[in-house]
């Protein structure tokens, strides 16, 4: 692709590895779109949603013009597989954090998990995770968190589309999720696991689509930087 391409306008397809955060991954292609195809310094590119670091899958990247069409693209349904764990709480609601408490689980049967995912179709109330970038008076949740402070966290309305349960071995439950915008997947399994009597964290999140982005047709970093060799 020429950098006339790269500045008219892409979106990038990126599966986005394990442990990287997103400005990771766009600073990452900005460098090799510099260095390697010739783009300008201060040529625009930024992600459409970001995918925290312990999650993998899709990550929209656009450049040039397309850094308009931003929040479009992040104002779409996305689709998301991953794992719940069953028994057990963490303050960030996935593996940032150890366990903080664990609960009874032998009450827990296929019925009672089927049943639960009845509760959360369609629009809902949730409460984004402590540890979150969202920000509280001019301060990032995190940041509060890191800091040993207990704040309130005001609910906010999110639609889940769908909600299949795809895999039952407790303490593990595996999940295919369709939402919208603004939808915590941690928060969603803080809030299944409560709602079943019980605890729940995520410890394996994947992103597979945004609005008709499929990560089938994404390509690994590694892979891109490669494709310029």
């Amino acid at each position: 692709m020429t950098p006339e391409e790269y500045l008219e306008g892409q979106v990038l397809l990126i599966d986005k590895p394990l442990k990287w955060s997103s400005f990771q991954a766009v600073n990452k292609l900005k460098y090799l779109l510099i260095n390697k195809v010739g783009l300008p310094k201060k040529f625009k590119i930024g992600h459409a949603g970001t995918l925290d670091p312990l999650a993998t899958g899709l990550l929209l990247i656009c450049t040039g013009k397309f850094t308009k069409r931003i929040s479009e693209l992040q104002g779409q349904a996305k689709e998301y597989t991953g794992t719940f764990y069953i028994g057990a709480t963490t303050p960030s609601y996935d593996l940032e954090t150890e366990i903080d408490q664990t609960f009874p689980t032998d009450h827990i049967d296929e019925n009672l998990i089927h049943e639960t995912v009845k509760q959360f179709l369609g629009e809902i109330d949730q409460k984004p995770p402590i540890f979150s970038a969202i920000k509280k008076d001019g301060v990032r949740l995190y940041e509060h968190a890191r800091a040993g402070e207990s704040i309130e966290i005001e609910s906010r309305k999110t639609t889940i589309h769908e909600f299949e349960i795809t895999r039952i071995a407790l303490p593990e439950i595996d999940f295919r999720v369709v939402c919208s915008k603004g939808t915590y997947i941690r928060s969603l399994a803080y809030d299944f696991g409560k709602a079943m009597n019980s605890g729940s964290h995520l410890t394996v999140l994947r992103r597979t689509k945004i609005g008709d982005y499929d990560v089938k047709n994404a390509i690994d970093i590694t892979l891109f930087e490669e494709s310029f060799k």
